[in-house]
């Protein structure tokens, strides 16, 4: 990730007056898509803030189970507890704030095939096992006049419980509905001769590493692995290549709930990226302990606010305005005893 090089831009616009009464530590976990951000953020942040922040991967699962437990101050998370899940979080109601939205590309390693395309069914039929050869006549068809190897397809995905996985089967029950059988979800029942990686930079190190390969990958770590990711056709019927403007795209006239739950996946539009997906830190509306409360608070002001200008450079796609907006907002829900 590009830490360093925006740590030192973004140091200014983090400093914080917040005077608390000792010393203050805040954990997260989580996401394995938005922690480059986190990482990014954190070191910019604690600089100047006065408060030590860490930040672990473990994917999306991980996150929601450990806020559960209250083992964290916060999880990153790419899809929301499930309703009948709420009910077991040991610090009762959570409020949703959305930091960034990104691509999910399908990173593949062929050589010779420097520019590949992708339908959505076309996507289903070779993540469940249907379509076995790169030169598929599937495959083919998607990329006329391509010269495709007679090569064996390696599926990888993730070994955890993931919202990449979460939001990429989602986006295939929408888009291929016809098609998809394996259904949705933070871990889903893959065939067995698929390759399995953990986290987004595991995924990537997987197809790296193996001829044949495709994966789905967010796009920072798909391109700090110089993996090369296929065009993916959207609604419109263009494709799309994965980059922080498509993504913005996507994200243009989302519904957005009283929760801030929303989804860019599958979006309408000509250049909006169709497997865009979203992030979240998820907190406690009520924190007992004041010092971690209020800079809790802090911090997840400047996630929404002046930390929003590293996202391009890291591959992501800031918040749109409305929705930031609204975020910030929501700010005032969190109560702090």
């Amino acid at each position: 990730m590009k830490i360093s090089k925006l740590a030192g831009c973004l140091v200014l616009a983090a400093s914080t007056s917040i005077a608390y009464a000792g010393p203050v530590t805040l954990n997260g976990s989580g996401s394995t898509f938005q922690k480059g951000y986190q990482e990014t953020a954190i070191d910019a942040y604690s600089k100047t803030a006065g408060v030590k922040i860490n930040y672990g991967g473990g994917g999306s699962g991980k996150g929601r189970q450990d806020l559960a437990d209250m083992v964290v101050d916060f999880a990153g998370a790419d899809s929301p507890y499930k309703d009948p899940d709420l009910a077991k979080n040991k610090g009762g109601d959570v409020l949703y704030f959305p930091v960034l939205l990104g691509p999910i590309t399908l990173a593949y390693n062929i050589d010779g095939v420097d520019k590949l395309r992708l339908s959505a069914d076309t996507i289903a039929r070779i993540f469940q096992r249907d379509i076995k050869k790169w030169n598929d006549k599937a495959i083919a068809a998607d990329n006329p006049g391509s010269k495709l190897p007679d090569l064996d397809i390696v599926v990888v995905h993730r070994s955890d419980g993931s919202g990449t996985t979460d939001n990429f089967t989602k986006y295939l029950v929408d888009a291929a509905a016809k098609t998809w059988t394996l259904k949705s979800g933070s871990t889903v029942e893959w065939p067995a001769d698929s390759q399995a990686g953990n986290g987004n930079s595991g995924v990537a190190q997987v197809v790296k590493s193996t001829k044949g390969a495709i994966g789905y990958v967010d796009l920072s770590d798909a391109k700090a692995s110089a993996l090369k990711y296929a065009q993916i056709k959207n609604k419109a019927g263009k494709f799309v290549e994965p980059t922080s403007e498509s993504a913005s795209a996507a994200a243009d006239g989302i519904d957005v709930n009283d929760k801030l739950l929303f989804s860019a996946l599958n979006a309408r539009g000509d250049a909006s990226y169709p497997i865009t997906y979203q992030s979240w830190v998820i907190v406690y509306a009520k924190q007992a302990d004041k010092d971690k409360g209020t800079a809790l608070k802090a911090y997840l002001k400047y996630l929404l606010g002046d930390g929003q200008k590293a996202l391009k450079e890291l591959d992501f796609a800031p918040l749109p305005r409305s929705l930031r907006d609204k975020a910030m907002k929501q700010l005032d829900k969190i109560v702090v005893k």
